[in-house]
């Protein structure tokens, strides 16, 4: 009886937090969408700010768009680069037991709590000791060592369900270690890796505090990695920071684009995540 009330009360506190969860979600999408359609046109999404963009003049977050697509893009292809080699000598040449995983591993939980200001802070102080200015290429390197650690501990945690079973019928064939790497446990952690580098990819298209200081703002498409780059987040900050409603309402136009955009990769997620599970060895 005791049993069956715990668990009773587990799964209403389940039901209860899921709730509130989708609630929270309804009403920040509704809020975005009520505020900002009066400003979503087509000049929003395919015009750079005109002069006197800030002052309720014509111009749209097009140099914005692309920006954060061009950060964020840029730096999940680094982030991914360093972090699957890394998960893949985890999961096959290295001991699960030996302290060279268990410190790393520790080390990447700790980045993962630390704020994205601080990111921004350690490489605006590299950009002060180097003499570089703000730009993309400033931008990428803050948000890669952002993303860095939240992809590789996705990536480890989707390894760890791949069956040892299946690596040691790998060996059992005559498989060497790299050929099980690449052929068995990347292909089975395929749906993992997806997921990962889509959450990475999301998390650094919406941060605003990692490029602050570092990839500086533009009005302008950048057009090479030495230049300042706008983003997103930082277009719907300045926005919401004028006195003029019609730029605030601006704002949450660009709020509800990024909204789209991050929506747009959940779905892909889910859609790749159960295109490539089908395959997978349980």
């Amino acid at each position: 009886m005791r049993y069956r009330i715990e668990e009773n009360i587990f799964k209403f506190i389940m039901c209860f937090s899921t709730i509130i969860i989708f609630i929270l979600l309804l009403l920040i999408v509704i809020t975005i969408f009520i505020k900002g359609l009066p400003a979503m046109n087509l000049d929003m999404i395919t015009k750079t700010p005109q002069g006197g963009f800030y002052l309720g003049k014509e111009g749209g977050v097009l140099n914005a768009i692309l920006g954060s697509l061009y950060l964020a893009g840029i730096s999940t292809v680094i982030a991914f680069i360093v972090s699957v080699p890394i998960i893949l000598y985890f999961r096959v040449f290295a001991k699960p037991s030996s302290l060279l995983v268990s410190i790393t591993r520790f080390s990447f939980d700790i980045l993962w709590g630390i704020p994205s200001i601080v990111y921004g802070a350690f490489v605006f102080t590299l950009m002060l000791f180097f003499g570089m200015r703000a730009s993309l290429l400033s931008g990428v390197i803050a948000i890669s060592i952002f993303m860095i650690p939240i992809m590789a501990r996705a990536i480890d945690e989707s390894m760890k369900m791949i069956p040892d079973e299946l690596l040691e019928a790998a060996y059992s064939l005559g498989s060497t270690k790299t050929e099980t790497a690449f052929r068995i446990v990347l292909k089975q952690g395929m749906p993992g890796i997806v997921t990962a580098v889509l959450i990475a990819f999301g998390r650094g298209i919406g941060d605003a505090a990692a490029v602050l200081f570092t990839a500086g703002f533009s009005d302008n498409i950048p057009s090479s990695l030495i230049r300042p780059v706008a983003t997103l987040p930082l277009a719907i900050f300045f926005q919401l920071n004028t006195p003029f409603p019609e730029v605030q309402e601006r704002a949450y136009a660009s709020a509800f684009i990024l909204t789209i955009i991050i929506l747009l990769i959940s779905a892909v997620s889910r859609l790749f995540t159960s295109k490539f599970t089908k395959f997978i060895i349980k």
